[in-house]
């Protein structure tokens, strides 16, 4: 299994660009997988770089409704026409950062919704021996507290985003798994306790954003959070690698309690499963 960053918040490979984004690309016995397309086309161009074909990519996976995940679909449709793109129907909802002086929306463009290659998962799926999905993560241990300020509207009504947007990716082959999770919004301690109910393991690698990046600054409370996290994940016997949401002085926190269990990916970076 082939795994490589073609967008991310930070340099990596000489000639790839970087945008606050994430997009991931992976090669399977079966299959070729995007997750995700970044905020822009800019993907496209680090794909061309890296000497991968987005053409004949077969299927897409959206990790969730916001543009930093989704706003390179219409770019990547117009170069493939074939590859289905899986996503939740609730993706497409009014999603906003709002603070007290402020909001932006941060979802997707509503007109990809009628794209005949979207695929509508209501639920968990099966696609095949490869390819697993899950949502409906509701546990709250530990939540990111930088998913206070992101809101959905719904008619002139203002509500705490549950993100039952988000979906989440099981890769399999030579009897590991792989997860794939986009900004894990609701948790990677929540994520990996679903992904434990529906599979009865852990996986052996997890790739994911942390959402811990508060730009402001960052308090004793999230600190804590920060730190606990990392200790839970260090009993885990699975390497993470992250980046996108998780920011550096998460990042460093973290990987001064994981070690050698902890690694970022940066644009252009791969990986090799096998």
């Amino acid at each position: 299994m082939r795994i490589v960053n073609l967008m991310e918040n930070t340099p990596g490979v000489s000639g790839c660009v970087c945008e606050h984004g994430l997009s991931i690309y992976v090669e399977t016995k079966k299959h070729k997988l995007l997750v995700d397309t970044g905020a822009s086309g800019a993907f496209i161009d680090n794909a061309k770089k890296l000497g991968i074909d987005l053409e004949s990519v077969d299927t897409v996976i959206l990790s969730h409704g916001h543009y930093d995940h989704g706003g390179g679909i219409s770019d990547f449709v117009k170069i493939n026409s074939q590859a289905k793109i899986y996503i939740r129907p609730s993706a497409f909802g009014n999603y906003y950062h709002k603070g007290h002086k402020s909001e932006r929306y941060i979802g997707l463009n509503k007109d990809l919704r009628s794209c005949g290659q979207m695929c509508f998962v209501e639920g968990n799926v099966t696609i095949d021996d490869e390819i697993f999905l899950f949502t409906n993560v509701t546990g709250r241990r530990l939540w990111p507290s930088g998913n206070l300020k992101l809101k959905k509207k719904i008619s002139d009504e203002w509500l705490q985003d549950d993100f039952d947007h988000e979906q989440y990716l099981i890769l399999s082959g030579d009897g590991k798994e792989v997860l794939i999770s986009g900004c894990a919004h609701n948790g990677i301690l929540n994520i990996l306790d679903k992904a434990l109910e529906l599979r009865g393991r852990v996986p052996d690698m997890v790739i994911s954003g942390f959402h811990m990046m508060q730009k402001n600054g960052y308090s004793n409370e999230d600190m804590e959070i920060i730190r606990r996290t990392a200790e839970i994940l260090k009993t885990y016997p699975t390497k993470f690698y992250t980046g996108h949401c998780t920011d550096r002085i998460p990042y460093e926190e973290m990987k001064n309690i994981m070690e050698e269990q902890l690694f970022y990916m940066h644009c252009g970076d791969s990986l090799n499963l096998g």
